[in-house]
């Protein structure tokens, strides 16, 4: 972090943002010059991200490389059909579309697409787009708090107004008796962070939704900022309330254009109402909300690396302390929260938290959105209790599987890797997962058919984890790269793995990472060589 950088990017405020203008195309040299930084840094930052890397101009089409998708294995068609247009160099990669529940993915023209046959591919490309941009998926579940959700703008305005006439501690007393934990994956207690940046003095505070959902096999912000607009940005003005903050940035991943219009919309409701701004409603309280584009970096979705691209600067991860609800964005007292997370306020505030805290189980409190694949019977987004059993997930929600699953890896790419036979000792919460050696992150689901070979996901899972690293530390950047080349080599039959020197490797990625992306991929690797050691015997030696 460069204190000098953050001051120089918010001498215009947050309105007029380095990062969003870098997004838009501007010339870098210029921006440089105007926001005083120098060309190093506009560069160095902008080199980083899929989307604005020279490398990656000329690209007309994008094929989605997430798990789900290449679990599913659609997307060679897809690039097959995609080849027979385009030349190999007008040909990039997203990962992912949050299409996980149909497959075939592709970004062309500013739009998200599934192609299900060859002819949708070539309707597509001719203009005829028809229906293909609009995804079915089921929304249910063992609750209902998100699906059956009534939130217009006119039930918006009678909220905002509560909200207005209630003093701002109640308020965090209710969330902080809910018990609710953040839902992007890490599960740290939202009310702490609310009062730490509470109680932090400074003229300028941020909210920021955290919305760089780049897990494979999770599309469930995408369901809530496309559907359930208006609980995002309600969690994100009640939390503004409660801290002091004035300004809510919502950092949407550029994979998810349909969710960038869905906010705007709804926020241009909110202004139309004169729901926002300045001295809303004669009450005293000033917010606005700001949307920033991001454009590209998995690493984003860690909530420091996020504040430096805010920032214009390169997404790397900053060391702790100090900690974001003190020393923020541009320095100034920040709260950073998932989708979910600040979705949830609506109902918190309706059911009052010790109505909310009812459900669940132990210490893993409320729903939990839970995204399901294509390989299963019923794919889609579902609400579940905390605490219900995996079998019950499986089988009652997702209908069970259409094809032979060996394994499931839940929570992402960072997430634990979970065979079959374990599914009946696990339920729901992230106490169960951790007894049982496992990481529920945010409790998405990505099957691994039974024919899909190990080495195959493993050197699918270190190629992520090494080209998404944000290099900032030695074992992470290193780390990732070393070990997704022996396993190629295992894979090419040429070189036999040494167990204890791989075992070595992933010890230093778990300990001397800087954050949980480098920290956390050694994780699922374990769970594998623990279940599937048999399988992969050929391709270690002790």
């Amino acid at each position: 972090m460069s204190k000098n950088i953050s001051d120089l990017s918010f001498r215009k405020g947050i309105v007029d943002n380095l990062f969003d203008r870098m997004g838009k195309g501007e010339d870098l040299d210029q921006l440089a010059q105007e926001f005083l930084i120098g060309k190093a840094n506009t560069y160095g930052a902008a080199s980083f991200y899929d989307f604005l890397k020279p490398e990656n101009k000329n690209k007309k089409v994008y094929i989605c490389n997430g798990s789900a998708c290449v679990c599913a294995g659609t997307q060679e068609a897809v690039m097959d059909s995609l080849s027979s247009v385009f030349e190999p160099a007008e040909i990039g990669h997203m990962t992912c579309l949050g299409r996980c529940h149909e497959n075939g993915a592709f970004h062309y023209d500013g739009k998200n697409y599934s192609a299900k046959s060859k002819n949708d591919i070539v309707d597509i490309l001719q203009g005829k787009k028809g229906t293909h941009t609009i995804d079915q998926y089921k929304v249910g579940g063992t609750h209902s708090l998100f699906s059956e959700m009534e939130n217009g703008i006119s039930e918006m305005e009678k909220r905002i107004k509560l909200m207005l006439q209630t003093n701002s501690e109640t308020l965090l007393t209710q969330i902080n008796t809910s018990q609710i934990r953040g839902r992007g994956g890490a599960g740290f207690p939202m009310a702490f962070k609310l009062e730490s940046c509470k109680n932090t003095a400074s003229d300028i505070k941020f909210i920021i939704c955290n919305a760089d959902e780049g897990d494979p096999g999770a599309y469930s912000d995408r369901y809530l900022l496309e559907k359930q607009p208006f609980a995002v940005l309600y969690g994100m003005i009640v939390a503004g309330y409660i801290t002091g903050a004035s300004w809510g940035v919502l950092y949407i991943r550029a994979e998810y254009p349909e969710a960038v219009e869905s906010i705007k919309t709804a926020i241009a409701m909110l202004r139309e109402n004169n729901l926002l701004g300045a001295d809303i409603n004669t009450s005293g309280f000033n917010f606005d909300f700001k949307i920033i584009q991001a454009q590209g970096a998995y690493i984003c979705g860690e909530e420091t690396a996020l504040i430096n691209s805010i920032e214009g600067q390169r997404p790397e991860v900053r060391t702790r302390p100090p900690y974001p609800t003190q020393q923020g964005l541009f320095g100034k007292p920040t709260i950073v929260n998932n989708v979910e997370t600040l979705a949830a306020v609506w109902h918190i505030i309706d059911m009052g938290g010790s109505e909310y805290a009812k459900l669940g189980a132990e210490r893993s409190k409320g729903t939990k959105l839970v995204c399901l694949d294509s390989h299963f019977n019923n794919p889609g987004v579902y609400e579940i209790i905390f605490g219900t059993p995996l079998s019950t997930v499986i089988e009652t929600y997702g209908g069970g599987f259409k094809t032979p699953i060996k394994a499931m890896q839940i929570g992402g790419p960072l997430g634990g890797i979970v065979p079959i036979s374990k599914i009946k000792d696990l339920s729901l919460d992230f106490e169960s997962f951790a007894n049982e050696g496992f990481l529920m992150g945010h409790a998405s689901i990505v099957c691994i058919p039974s024919d899909f070979p190990m080495i195959d996901y493993l050197e699918h899972l270190m190629d992520f984890a090494q080209y998404e690293s944000c290099g900032k530390c030695f074992p992470c950047r290193l780390g990732t790269k070393r070990a997704h080349e022996l396993l190629v080599k295992a894979k090419d039959g040429s070189y036999k793995i040494n167990s204890a020197l791989f075992d070595d490797l992933l010890t230093t990625l778990q300990q001397g990472s800087l954050c949980a992306h480098g920290g956390g991929i050694p994780l699922p690797v374990r769970n594998v060589l623990q279940y599937f050691g048999e399988e992969l015997k050929a391709y270690f030696e002790d």
